[in-house]
């Protein structure tokens, strides 16, 4: 009995912390989800982004030293950010500064106004810059745990594949071994034609397999939490045509409402440790 006792003891003391760290984990990702400092019409596209169940299937922890590739408006920056605050670090792989293009320059501004707008929540973000092919300055090498970038693979494809190779292929040197290339994409059906610049927004999941695997990682696992079966990926104006875009305006808009966001891939590659 006594030897029973003391195995239980130990088993407390070695699963006890864990679940502790757990569950604070769970609730400071939902806390921070929930947050009403975050702008009200990105919450509003939660039910169809699932925030906490991606950035846990990703494995995001509070200690992580994060980057965010092409954070945009900053829809999971608003969630990363004061996640990370404390314990973590989070890295925004920006627009150029020294873009002379009026839409970068205009979206850097927004960016950097959104942060200077909240330093309770904002100080401690760190910019880089990402220009692929030729600037991908975000982050030193192997010092990244989490490499993360949502809906902007076909934005790197204006030249084909090398834009998206690069990018690929400087998250790869930027994280530790082990680390996580987490993407999520707008997911053309396989049995569709995909031309080379993506000019729909849709991007077949086994050229972004190919891609990451071609620059080094492995591909772990995929899940379906952002599929959307409803999603024909066939709308005159691309992706855009869905909400909350609604590139198409009027034409057609109750039809698009109810397909909602588009049907995305959801893929975790990770960076191999040394045999």
């Amino acid at each position: 009995m006594r030897s029973m006792n003391k195995l239980l003891l130990t088993a407390l003391l070695v699963l006890g912390p864990c679940v502790g760290v757990q569950a604070d984990t769970d609730a400071a990702l939902q806390q921070a989800i929930a947050s009403p400092a975050r702008t009200p019409a990105y919450a509003a596209r939660d039910s169809w982004r699932h925030p906490y169940e991606t950035l846990t299937f990703f494995g995001l922890r509070p200690d992580s030293r994060v980057v965010e590739i092409s954070p945009g408006g900053g829809w999971y920056t608003e969630i990363l950010a004061p996640y990370l605050r404390d314990k973590g670090q989070l890295v925004l792989a920006a627009d150029d500064p020294e873009s002379t293009k009026p839409e970068t320059v205009k979206s850097l501004e927004r960016l950097k106004a959104k942060l200077a707008a909240r330093p309770d929540v904002y100080d401690r973000v760190q910019l880089g810059v990402l220009a692929p092919p030729a600037k991908l300055d975000y982050a030193a090498p192997g010092t990244a745990d989490l490499v993360l970038t949502f809906r902007n693979v076909h934005n790197w494809m204006d030249q084909g594949d090398g834009g998206v190779r690069a990018v690929f292929a400087s998250a790869y040197r930027s994280l530790k071994a082990g680390g996580v290339l987490g993407v999520v994409e707008h997911r053309l059906p396989a049995d569709r034609a995909q031309d080379a610049t993506s000019s729909s927004g849709y991007v077949h999941q086994a050229y972004v397999v190919r891609i990451a695997q071609e620059v080094g990682f492995t591909l772990e696992a995929s899940s379906e939490i952002n599929a959307n079966p409803k999603d024909t990926a066939d709308h005159t104006g691309g992706v855009w045509a869905l909400p909350p875009g609604y590139a198409n305006k009027e034409v057609d808009r109750e039809r698009y409402q109810a397909i909602g966001e588009s049907d995305r891939m959801t893929l975790k590659f990770v960076k191999p440790r040394p045999q």
